[in-house]
């Protein structure tokens, strides 16, 4: 996998300025400040920096923002990059000081003069993030990025306070590179190996095929995996850093590897982007990564449904029926309406076998949640407002855009079947609503729960603050810091 750009933290000291080679970042406040480590690169450069400083393009510059001079006289680094950042700055805004470090970052690596600022570790996180490339299927040499060092004044300190986000890092990269890759790389064999591979940092996985799900009556999941070549397999991920006994938070995902539609053929423009349709299976994955990585004192269990929806003779048809592990049938009225089915009985499966103090699944389910909320914002439906608040606490903490959704029973109507328990799509109105109250009728009233849409959220079109153009991992921060704040001990 993509491993996060090393960080060292180092001590302030300004004597080496002049021959540093690379990329130098100097951290300063809107009140021009430069410290005496910036006022010492700021001599051997002649007086560029203040003078930068003083300028209107430096006081136009946001929080977090940064300009460059490129190749300065007398000293050996290729560019001195300089980012404003206050001391009172936010978490949000220090993460953006270091992404904006960290999209310039080339094979010589960085220095990074934070000095004695409080959010060095936030933007050693933010830095991180930005600084990711997936480049394993292509024919460049392209070389790693290079180390970065931070100067700090405490660096100990600093470094215990990023610690965590190191973890976080690669739990981020970790659902990005599975939500690049390709349907031919990452089948649901693949994805499941991946995942059992992990047991290698301290998680149990098991991983249940075919005939284990037909034993347990999951027949809204194996429906929709009918006309794929690929074997369907639910992938149970366990970190048990709790209480022995203690309930688990679970979390659920939709794993579809890639989404043709089935008969309900999807138009063929765009379509190769529904290699992320196992978006939500990603970030679950992510999130157990990262607690396993920095032993969480947390019980908590991740679920992943994977299959491949894909037109054949065998395939799922619009009209079927099809009976869910919970009991109840569905009539399948568009078979590109896959995930909920997936989700459906892997929620009653974690609820049966689990018990869980709460829940929240995970899923790239509709269209209409992003004509609705377009790429800022996932769409969040729950059954419990507690439960929602503190998730969408955790996400603006995290800088993670959320809005809640309404769930109001009116919308099971559009549901109802003449000749099933209820069909597997409404009409066109509310489509994300109707498929968040289709998922709702599988999940216990006692349960906390939270169904999370990330259509537009886990691969939107343009670059984010956080990351280049393609997959963000959005959800993997919210989810950790979630646990953190709600289910460790």
């Amino acid at each position: 996998m993509t491993q996060p750009v090393a960080i060292a933290f180092k001590e302030t000291d300004p004597e080496g300025f002049a021959t540093q080679s690379g990329r130098i970042a100097l951290v300063v406040g809107g009140d021009g400040k430069l410290g005496q480590a910036g006022r010492k690169l700021d001599r051997a450069m002649k007086g560029a920096i203040k003078r930068a400083v003083d300028s209107e393009a430096f006081a136009g510059l946001g929080a977090g923002e940064a300009m460059e001079l490129s190749w300065p006289a007398a000293i050996a680094a290729e560019a001195v990059q300089l980012v404003r950042l206050d001391r009172k700055a936010s978490a949000d805004e220090a993460r953006k000081a270091g992404a904006a470090i960290g999209a310039k970052l080339g094979e010589a690596g960085a220095l990074v003069v934070a000095q004695n600022h409080p959010r060095a570790a936030d933007l050693s996180l933010g830095l991180a993030l930005r600084a990711y490339r997936f480049d394993y299927h292509t024919g460049e040499d392209k070389k790693a990025y290079g180390p970065v060092t931070i100067m700090v004044d405490k660096p100990e300190e600093v470094a215990a306070a990023a610690a965590p986000h190191a973890a976080l890092a690669e739990g981020v990269f970790f659902t990005r590179d599975l939500v690049n890759e390709p349907a031919n790389i990452l089948t649901t064999d693949d994805f499941a190996a991946r995942l059992a591979a992990m047991q290698e940092l301290g998680l149990d996985v098991e991983i249940l095929e075919e005939e284990d799900m037909k034993k347990l009556g999951m027949g809204a999941l194996l429906g929709v995996g009918m006309g794929s070549e690929m074997p369907s397999k639910l992938v149970v991920m366990q970190w048990k850093g709790g209480e022995e006994g203690e309930a688990p938070f679970a979390l659920v995902g939709k794993g579809v590897v890639f989404d043709a539609g089935g008969i309900s053929l999807k138009p063929g423009a765009g379509m190769e982007e529904m290699t992320m349709d196992m978006g939500g299976a990603g970030v679950v994955s992510g999130v157990m990564r990262t607690l396993a990585l920095r032993k969480a004192k947390a019980n908590v269990v991740g679920l992943v449904g994977l299959v491949e929806n894909m037109p054949d003779g065998r395939a799922q048809r619009p009209g079927d029926i099809v009976t869910s592990m919970k009991g109840d049938t569905i009539e399948v009225i568009n078979t590109d309406a896959e995930g909920r089915l997936v989700l459906a009985d892997v929620l009653w499966y974690a609820q049966d076998r689990f018990q869980p103090k709460a829940m929240v699944n995970l899923a790239t389910l509709t269209g209409a949640v992003i004509v609705a909320l377009g790429h800022e914002n996932a769409g969040l439906f729950a059954n419990d407002d507690k439960f929602v608040a503190d998730i969408l606490k955790a996400a603006k903490t995290e800088g993670e855009g959320a809005w809640h959704m309404p769930l109001q029973p009116a919308y099971d109507k559009a549901l109802k079947s003449r000749l099933a328990d209820m069909r597997n799509v409404g009409n066109r109105w509310g489509g994300a609503i109707t498929a968040a109250a289709f998922l709702k009728r599988f999940v216990k009233d006692e349960v906390p729960w939270c169904h999370i849409d990330i259509a537009g959220v886990a691969l939107p079109p343009n670059e984010t603050t956080l990351a280049p153009k393609g997959p963000t991992g959005w959800g993997v921060r919210m989810l950790d810091r979630l646990i953190r704040d709600k289910f460790e001990a």
